[in-house]
């Protein structure tokens, strides 16, 4: 089976290093779903604004060429911990498709395209299917969630320096800092001084990590 994108996915985040590792869980971060020429039919989104949320299969287009295990090492668990491939979230899949749920902010049909929050995309990711979500057969709230019953993401506090304010908007920064708190890093570094970049809306935003504290250094 062949499958080719139907659209293409616009972010701030123009690397893989800061995206969210699960949709959702920056509720604010806005992206848009730009449709192909071949797919620009505006009367294919007749009826989406009547949903709020969607689901997304797109494709990890950075790790085609990562070589893949059966089994991997998921962040939340701190990176040593090994555990089925098929258990997790995990990028490193055999087919390289990824599975997103995300809420419809806008559809526009004479684009067309499609603005949503909290999808955990990097830009130019490419989309192979957009379905609706459907709370009556999507939603099971009380089924058990694996090692993520039991461990949970430990938020950094995130220090911004008066003087680096005006780089972004306040809803920017309430991206960047809830996007910053949830660590980028790879989970096996704990190097106070070392120093991460991360690519965010034309701009690198520096920053350092001491224990609990992540400290924005400079923006350029």
């Amino acid at each position: 089976m062949t499958i080719t994108p139907i659209a293409y996915f616009h972010s701030p985040f123009t690397s893989k290093f800061g995206v969210p590792r699960q949709s959702g869980i920056v509720s604010h971060l806005q992206g848009t779903i730009q449709f192909t020429r071949d797919y620009s039919q505006a009367e294919a989104l007749r009826g989406l604004d009547a949903y709020d949320f969607l689901w997304l299969i797109w494709g990890f287009s950075e790790n085609e060429q990562a070589e893949k295990h059966p089994t991997v090492r998921p962040p939340l668990l701190g990176g040593n911990e090994r555990v089925g491939v098929w258990a997790t979230r995990s990028p490193f899949r055999p087919n390289n498709l990824g599975l997103s749920s995300v809420r419809i902010l806008a559809v526009h049909p004479e684009v067309p395209s499609i603005d949503v929050l909290g999808a955990d995309l990097m830009d130019g990711t490419p989309i192979y299917d957009v379905k609706p979500y459907l709370a009556y057969v999507d939603s099971h709230p009380e089924a058990r969630g694996g090692f993520t019953d039991t461990h949970q993401w430990q938020r950094l506090q995130v220090e911004v320096p008066p003087a680096l304010r005006p780089c972004f908007s306040a809803e920017q920064w309430q991206v960047i800092e809830e996007v910053l708190s949830l660590d980028p890093r790879p989970h096996y570094h704990d190097d106070a001084d070392r120093q991460y970049v991360m690519p965010f809306a034309d701009h690198e935003i520096h920053f350092k990590v001491n224990r609990q504290t992540l400290t924005i250094i400079q923006i350029t």
